[in-house]
């Protein structure tokens, strides 16, 4: 880095004690070997700018908080609009001793460094330079793709969720069919367009299609064109969506709405990178990446004749599964809160929580809608919530479905014993054809405790007898 270029500074001032408020400016201000910060000063009454000021920032900017003893709820919501708002600038605290908690918390929420008075220059620039190296040079793939047209959406802390976004970056580098699974309004097309902009065809066209919304004896037409003449009312030749996306990524939702014949001629350009036009002899080349998504289980649809199984496994190269929000307790409030502050900014409102009342229903609520419905609850309660805060949903946007209970813990743990023990001996009696015997032997159970699950379960296994192949 050179030392002799200025950097720049966000400054904010949480109610902290003037003096190391002053004395933090005067460290910035005169600078090390050269290297100088621009520093911008953030009060407690620009919050409601902070987040634009977050998301303009510069490459070289670092987020310094001086804090007062008693500001970590402020703290906390600033953080947490870096967090979501902007590439995750580097934060840095300067506030009095905090307790152990008070600094596990804040290191939870991104917090890259402590300093704590009194200060000195020695304290700050070693810190502040290994900041901005990390900042310029290291800036990691999950940002880049939080970038790129609005992905910056893809939120959450939930493991299981973060597991499958860890896996676009390995997706985007290949160039393999991926699947994306979930419930509708879980993210499918988003997680889509991230893998597309990822990739080395990120210059190229990305071409969603629904493949529910066209009726069947359309698709064909809809995927390969046609040429001028081909059917009646066919007046002009006409490209379809293959050729539209060439070099690039047709995103293929609904996957399994495709006729039969559809999921002939996919499987077959799938295969052979070739295809026609409707009424046209000339096979034509194409280089483009299929993406699909669904929100079935597409196993069930090829075991029930509906889905091919060759086109299944064409498809499902690279799996990605989303999880539903009701799956992902810790995110909901997270996403909550990034809609609240989005929608603000959008339509010029000064809505800035929402009360313990409706933080609850929205916790118990179980989303059918997912974050497409949370999305626009959210919407719609800014537009009607007239002061800073949301407390009723039911007479902001109407009344919702009821709500989940909350089960004690030995009737919910119950509840996910079942459930597992349940698919466990489904899966093992149709490995086994239905042969109680080895599927007891596979789980290593002895045969009489086995049968008992199953009659527990009121599982028929006939069922699984009747999957065997014929000989």
């Amino acid at each position: 880095m050179d030392h002799r270029e200025n950097l720049h500074a966000l400054l904010m001032d949480l109610e902290a004690d003037p003096d190391l408020l002053e004395a933090t400016r005067n460290i910035l201000k005169a600078g090390y070997k050269g290297l100088k910060f621009t520093c911008r000063l953030l009060t407690p009454g620009d919050m409601g700018t902070v987040p634009s000021s977050l998301e303009n920032a510069a490459d070289d900017t670092i987020l310094i908080c001086v804090c007062g003893p008693d500001t970590l709820p402020q703290l906390q919501d600033l953080l947490t609009a870096d967090r979501r708002d902007a590439m995750a600038l580097p934060t840095v605290v300067v506030m009095p001793v905090p307790d152990a908690d008070r600094i596990m918390r804040l290191f939870d929420l991104g917090v890259a460094d402590f300093i704590i008075p009194p200060l000195h220059g020695a304290d700050f620039w070693p810190r502040l330079l290994r900041l901005m190296r990390f900042r310029r040079k290291n800036r990691t793939l999950e940002w880049q793709m939080k970038e790129k047209l609005g992905l910056r959406q893809i939120i959450g802390e939930d493991p299981g969720f973060r597991e499958e976004v860890r896996k676009i970056p390995v997706a985007a580098e290949s160039d393999a069919q991926v699947l994306i699974t979930g419930e509708t309004g879980t993210g499918k097309e988003l997680f889509a367009r991230a893998v597309h902009y990822l990739s080395p065809r990120a210059e190229k066209p990305f071409v969603p299609l629904n493949c529910g919304a066209l009726p069947a004896e359309l698709m064909e037409n809809e995927l390969f064109g046609h040429r001028k003449g081909a059917y009646t009312g066919a007046h002009a030749a006409e490209e379809g969506l293959v050729h539209q996306a060439e070099g690039g990524t047709l995103f293929l939702d609904d996957v399994d709405c495709l006729s039969q014949v559809a999921q002939t001629k996919l499987l077959r350009f799938l295969q052979e990178k070739e295809y026609r036009r409707l009424g046209s002899r000339k096979i034509r080349k194409s280089d483009v990446r299929i993406i699909a998504a669904t929100n079935l289980d597409l196993e069930e649809a090829v075991r029930s004749g509906n889905l091919r199984s060759d086109l299944y496994y064409r498809l499902n190269v690279i799996p990605l599964h989303l999880p539903p929000l009701r799956d992902r307790q810790d995110d909901i409030l997270v996403l909550a809160r990034y809609f609240l502050r989005k929608y603000c900014r959008e339509y010029g409102k000064q809505v800035h929580e929402f009360s313990p009342g409706t933080r609850r229903h929205l916790l118990l609520y179980r989303w059918p809608g997912n974050i497409r419905e949370l999305q626009n609850v959210v919407k719609r309660a800014v537009l009607f919530t007239e002061g800073p805060v949301i407390y009723d949903l039911h007479t902001t946007v109407g009344p919702l479905e009821a709500e989940r209970s909350v089960e004690p813990f030995n009737l919910a743990k119950a509840a996910v014993i079942e459930a597992f023990e349940k698919k466990y001996i489904r899966s093992l009696l149709r490995i086994h054809n239905g042969n109680i015997t080895h599927a007891a032997e596979a789980a290593r159970k002895h045969r009489r405790a086995f049968w008992e699950l199953i009659r527990k379960h009121r599982i028929d296994v006939e069922q699984f007898k009747s999957e065997a192949p014929v000989s």
